[in-house]
């Protein structure tokens, strides 16, 4: 039996959250499941806020996911997801990019942008499992720094019950040719990085 799945992903423009929730419902439909999903841009093109609510399950009827009923929070930039944090529900998980983006008001010094410590601490009111993903160094390990996307889809995915290549048979055919074959290492590295930090939580349990 399919398990129902509430995925909110949040980041800033330019980051790829859209095209990263596009595939997740692509994949969600493609394997069986009732797909809603719904997207919020603030001048995305110009780093703004953009917000994704990805739905999987037997039977969906409404894109938008309530307030202490996400499953999973994808946050593609910390701020932003720290902002999201109260949508988790209470055993959901946070899985962070260590993406940093200095919004205007931070730049000219009138709101100073909180580190790690305090974004962290803003999550951790919300659930005790959180994950801060070296997306940066693993898309530029996948020589492809612009796949801290797919970097966070390869996480996000093995926490799922879908196997891997019901992800990468999607991203094979909606990328670019020129971009498949790095996007594709970027989500096994992203999938490998979960693994070992999963199994490094078990054995502390």
């Amino acid at each position: 039996m399919m398990k129902d799945v509430n995925v909110l992903m949040v980041g800033v423009g330019g980051y790829g959250v859209i095209l990263a929730s596009d595939g997740m419902a692509e994949v969600g439909m493609e394997n069986g499941y009732d797909v809603k999903k719904t997207d919020s841009l603030g001048m995305s093109q110009r780093g703004g806020s953009v917000v994704s609510h990805v739905r999987w399950g037997t039977q969906v009827f409404s894109p938008l996911i309530k307030k202490g009923e996400v499953d999973f929070l994808v946050g593609l930039e910390q701020l932003e997801a720290a902002r999201w944090a109260s949508f988790l529900k209470p055993d959901g998980v946070a899985i962070i990019a260590d993406v940093v983006v200095i919004p205007i008001s931070a730049v000219t010094g009138k709101i100073p942008y909180p580190g790690w410590d305090k974004s962290k601490g803003i999550i951790s009111q919300y659930t005790d499992e959180i994950y801060l993903v070296p997306a940066i160094r693993i898309a530029q390990e996948a020589d492809n720094p612009r796949a801290v996307n797919m970097v966070m889809l390869g996480f996000l995915s093995a926490f799922l019950e879908l196997e891997p290549k019901a992800w990468t048979d999607i991203m094979r055919r909606r990328l670019p040719p020129k971009f498949v074959e790095s996007s594709v290492d970027a989500f096994d590295r992203g999938l490998q990085e979960a693994n070992s930090v999963i199994e490094a939580r078990e054995i502390k349990k």
